[in-house]
C-alpha cells in the first residue's frame, strides 16, 4: 500500500492542511509506513509559507490504536524498536514544532500512541463516545512515550493512573482533564472543527507562530527563564506590522486589516 493510500492529504485555499489516517481495517496504526508519511506530509506543511492550520483526523471506527504489535512482534530485537521509538518520537516533535497549530479530529477510539498523538496536538476536538486510554501496559508495555505528552495534558495522577492500569476514560473527562477542548455529537463533530478553525484563521498567521513557539518553550524551562523568553517574544510580536495594525485598529475602533 502506497503512503498516499495510508495517509490522505489536502489543503483548501485557506492553508488549512487535513491529514486523515486511512487504514480503517487495521485501526489506523502507526506502522512504520504511517510514521513516514505523517513525517512527510507534517515537512510539505512545515514548507508552506500560506499554511495555517493543521487538521488531524482518521477514517473508520477508530482514531488510531497506536503502534502495529504485529510489526513489533516480528522484528523482536533492541536496534530494531529503538528505531521504531525514535522515528515515532521525531514524528511527534513535528508536530510540535510546526508555525501552525494542529488540531485532532478525533472520531472514535485513541488508545497508546494512539492517545499519544491526541495529546501532541496543540488543540483536540472529539465526539462524545470517543474514549483514551494508554494500556500498552495491558501487553506488559508500559507506555512510555505516550506518557510524555500525556503528563503534559492531564494532571500527574491520572496520567499514571491511566498508564498503571490501562483503564480508559471516555470523552467528557479526557475534556474535564485537559486532554481535549471540545467534545460534541459525532454529526457535530465537523462543524465544532470548522468552528474552531474559523477563530484561529480570523487571527494573524505571525503572532500565532510566535506565540506557539514560545508556549513550548518556556513551558520546559525555570519560571524566570520563561518571563525572560516570554517578554522578549512578546517585545517582537509587538513590534511586528500585525500588532501595530491591530493596536491601531483598537485604538481606532475598527476591525484590524490583516491580510489573509
Amino acid at each position: 500500500m502506497s503512503d498516499e493510500a495510508i495517509l490522505l492529504h489536502s489543503r483548501d485555499p485557506r492553508g488549512v492542511h487535513t491529514l486523515t489516517l486511512n487504514t480503517p481495517k487495521a485501526f489506523n496504526a502507526l506502522s512504520e509506513a504511517m510514521l513516514a508519511a505523517l513525517s512527510a506530509a507534517l515537512e510539505q506543511v512545515a514548507q508552506d509559507p500560506q499554511a495555517r492550520v493543521v487538521v488531524l483526523g482518521a477514517a473508520g471506527k477508530a482514531f488510531c490504536a497506536g503502534h502495529n504489535l504485529k510489526e513489533m512482534k516480528a522484528h523482536p530485537t533492541l536496534d530494531y524498536y529503538q528505531q521504531l521509538f525514535a522515528q515515532c518520537s521525531r514524528m511527534m516533535l513535528q508536530i510540535q514544532r510546526l508555525p501552525v497549530p494542529v488540531i485532532a479530529r478525533v472520531q472514535g477510539l485513541a488508545t497508546a500512541a494512539g492517545c499519544q498523538l491526541v495529546a501532541q496536538c496543540d488543540l483536540a476536538v472529539a465526539v462524545d463516545d470517543a474514549r483514551f486510554g494508554v494500556n500498552g501496559i495491558d501487553v506488559g508495555l508500559f507506555c512510555a512515550t505516550p506518557s510524555v505528552p500525556l503528563v503534559r495534558n492531564v494532571p500527574a495522577k491520572v496520567a499514571m493512573e491511566m498508564l498503571l492500569t490501562g483503564e480508559f476514560i471516555g470523552a467528557a473527562e479526557a475534556q474535564q482533564r485537559g486532554l481535549v477542548n471540545r467534545v460534541v455529537p459525532a454529526e457535530r463533530l465537523d462543524t465544532e472543527v470548522e468552528r474552531l478553525l474559523a477563530a484561529i484563521l480570523a487571527k494573524p498567521r505571525e503572532a500565532i507562530a510566535m506565540g506557539k513557539a514560545v508556549f513550548y518553550q518556556h513551558r520546559e524551562t525555570g519560571i524566570e527563564a520563561a518571563y525572560q523568553l516570554a517578554g522578549q517574544t512578546m517585545a517582537c510580536n509587538m513590534v511586528h506590522e500585525v500588532a501595530q495594525e491591530g493596536v491601531q485598529a483598537f485604538i481606532d475602533k475598527r476591525a484590524p486589516a490583516w491580510r489573509p
